[in-house]
């Protein structure tokens, strides 16, 4: 899958990001400074109150650092780091809510521990954004769907292979429910799809553009003259010319004494002549322009000339699509608008001539 361009961030976006960041490391710390105190008002010694700090707030923060470092380097965060963010914090709470000489101070002891827990969360969060923002990689939005469409593999091939018929509807059941969440929170999932309902969406307005604005195509009329002083008279059915019957003469009906002599009538087949295709070298200098080359810059008769060769390379003549196609696998230069431009020049020459 191709990753749109890394992008870079702004004095001003920096500038807003570091501001934002700083409150959650101050507020985290004062978390741990208000455990730190509440532990030392009860058990009156520095050492415990530092224990806890560091068993709770402090483990915090290493996973809080650990899941920032993982994130910049674009890839996924363990489960255990996730769990751990809120597991320590808890603990810490619980701990605070046990040591608490009253139920008041009970509710303050086990409140305090969590600020370290929203910052840790808010900074893991901050961080994913700035690297989703410059890389257009969600690395944890990609295990996630990596995880879902594993687990819907799994049962779609269970639900159509299992020999038990409760587990292959059971299967059924967790495969549809697993559909919901493919691509949840995928940003780049989402932009890719909007990509390719924007080609198709323009696809079809060109498709219906050009079949609005696209000339009539005339064939053209084909007018047979027979010369005045032709002996034979040429004989035309619904398939063409036929063959030609010899004129009959004063000569041929004469009667002697004898017998009446009929001669015999000889119907010779007549082949139609070859035309040898045109090629693109006459069509050049009939144009008086020079052959086109294909990779070389085309002038607009030269894409006239190209075009009209493509178009009567067969019979019946191509259409605008068609001419396109051989125009770029010949190899041939051209902007669409230029080719569009010079089809419509040779449509016109030909609505002229009809």
């Amino acid at each position: 899958m191709k990753h749109p361009p890394e992008k870079s961030l702004s004095w001003g976006q920096t500038l807003v990001l570091g501001a934002t960041a700083l409150p959650m490391v101050g507020f985290g710390g004062l978390g741990a400074w208000g455990t730190y105190s509440n532990i030392t008002s009860v058990f009156h010694r520095s050492a415990t109150a530092l224990g806890v700090v560091a068993a709770g707030e402090g483990a915090t923060l290493v996973l809080a650092l650990t899941l920032v470092g993982l994130t910049m380097l674009g890839q996924s965060s363990p489960t255990a780091v996730r769990l751990g963010l809120w597991t320590l914090p808890a603990v810490a709470s619980a701990t605070g809510a046990a040591v608490a000489p009253t139920g008041t101070e009970s509710v303050v002891f086990a409140f305090t521990p969590m600020a370290m827990c929203v910052a840790a969360e808010g900074m893991g969060l901050l961080a994913r954004r700035i690297v989703v923002y410059r890389t257009g990689v969600d690395a944890e939005a990609q295990r996630r769907n990596a995880a879902v469409v594993q687990k819907l593999a799994y049962h779609r091939a269970r639900a159509a292979n299992h020999p038990e018929e409760d587990a292959r509807r059971d299967s059924e059941l967790k495969s549809w429910k697993l559909a919901k969440k493919v691509g949840t929170g995928d940003a780049l999932l989402g932009a890719h799809l909007v990509d390719v309902q924007r080609e198709r969406m323009t696809a079809g307005a060109d498709a219906a553009l050009a079949g609005m604005f696209a000339l009539p195509v005339t064939a053209p009329v084909a007018r047979v003259t027979a010369a005045p002083e032709s002996p034979a008279v040429e004989a035309v059915g619904e398939g063409g010319v036929t063959g030609v019957t010899p004129a009959v003469t004063e000569e041929d009906t004469q009667v002697t004494a004898e017998f009446e002599t009929v001669p015999a009538v000889t119907v010779t087949p007549v082949t139609p002549p070859v035309t040898p295709p045109v090629t693109l070298e006459e069509i050049a200098a009939v144009a008086g322009v020079p052959t086109p080359q294909p990779g070389e810059p085309l002038t607009d008769e030269q894409l006239v000339v190209v075009l009209r060769h493509l178009r009567y390379s067969d019979d019946p003549p191509l259409s605008y699509r068609q001419a396109v196609t051989g125009f770029r696998e010949g190899g041939f230069v051209g902007g669409e608008q230029r080719v569009r431009k010079a089809w419509g020049s040779l449509m016109s020459h030909e609505e002229s001539d009809a």
